[in-house]
C-alpha cells in the first residue's frame, strides 16, 4: 500500500489526542521511576505540532516529519524531547522531499529515525527505554517483509509486537536515564517512554489503515 502525506498528517493527529487522553497513564508511569513528567512532556509537544499541522500541510512528507521533530525539540522537555525530536528529525532525512511512501519505504525511514535515537542516547536493547520498543518491532517488521509478507497482514503484528515489548521492560532494570538511579528498584515497573512509543506506533497503524 502507498502511504500519502495525509496518512502522515492523520498519524500525527491521532499522536496529539493519544498524547492528551493518555497524560495521566504514561504521568503514573513516569512517578514510579522518573520525573512524573513524560505525560504532560508527550501531550505538551504534540499539542505543540498538532498546532502546527495547517501551516505545514502543503509540503511534503519529510519536510512535515522535520518541522514535527524541530517542535518537539523545542517544546518536549526532559530526555523526551532530544529523542523524539531526533527520531522523526532522522526519519525526515530518510524520507526526503517525497510525497508518497511504500509501507517498506516507511519501515526503512522509522528505522534510520531510531538509529539516531541510538546513537544520541547511547541506549542498546534491554536498557529499558523507547528503544525496547523500536528496535525489535522494525527490525521483525522489516524481516517479515523482506520475506514477502503482506504489509496488511503486518499492521497487527506491528501492534502486538509492540506491546509485548512494552511488557517485557517491567522485568528490566534501567540502564539509562533517570530510572537508572534507582537500579534494582527499577524493575518491576514499565517503562514510559516504551509505553509512549507503543502509543505511537498504535497511532501510525490507526492512521494508515484509514479509520
Amino acid at each position: 500500500m502507498q502511504i500519502e502525506k495525509t496518512h502522515i498528517i492523520h498519524w500525527l493527529e491521532l499522536c496529539a489526542t493519544t498524547y492528551q487522553d493518555n497524560q495521566d497513564f504514561l504521568t503514573d508511569l513516569d512517578r514510579d521511576i522518573g520525573d512524573a513528567d513524560h505525560g504532560l512532556n508527550m501531550n505538551r509537544g504534540f499539542k505543540k505540532v498538532a498546532e502546527k499541522l495547517p501551516q505545514i500541510v502543503e509540503q511534503n512528507i519529510g519536510s512535515i516529519l522535520k518541522n514535527t521533530g524541530m517542535t518537539l525539540l523545542s517544546s518536549v522537555g526532559g530526555a523526551s524531547g532530544p529523542l523524539y525530536g531526533t527520531l522523526f528529525i532522522r526519519t525526515a532525512a530518510a524520507v526526503g522531499t517525497r510525497e508518497q511512501l511504500t509501507f517498506e519505504e516507511l519501515i526503512d525511514a522509522l528505522k534510520s529515525g531510531v538509529d539516531g535515537v541510538v546513537s544520541r542516547g547511547k541506549a542498546e536493547l534491554g536498557d529499558k527505554t523507547m528503544c525496547d520498543v523500536w528496535l525489535p518491532v522494525l527490525t521483525s517488521i522489516k524481516a517479515s517483509l523482506d520475506k514477502g509478507t503482506s504489509a496488511d497482514h503486518l499492521h497487527n503484528e506491528m501492534i502486538e509486537l509492540a506491546e509485548a515489548n512494552v511488557l517485557a521492560t517491567i522485568e528490566m532494570q534501567a540502564k539509562k536515564g533517570r530510572a537508572s538511579y534507582l537500579g534494582e528498584r527499577s524493575i518491576g515497573h514499565q517503562d514510559p517512554g516504551a509505553t509512549s512509543s507503543l502509543l505511537m506506533i498504535k497511532a501510525l497503524k490507526q492512521a494508515i489503515a484509514g479509520n
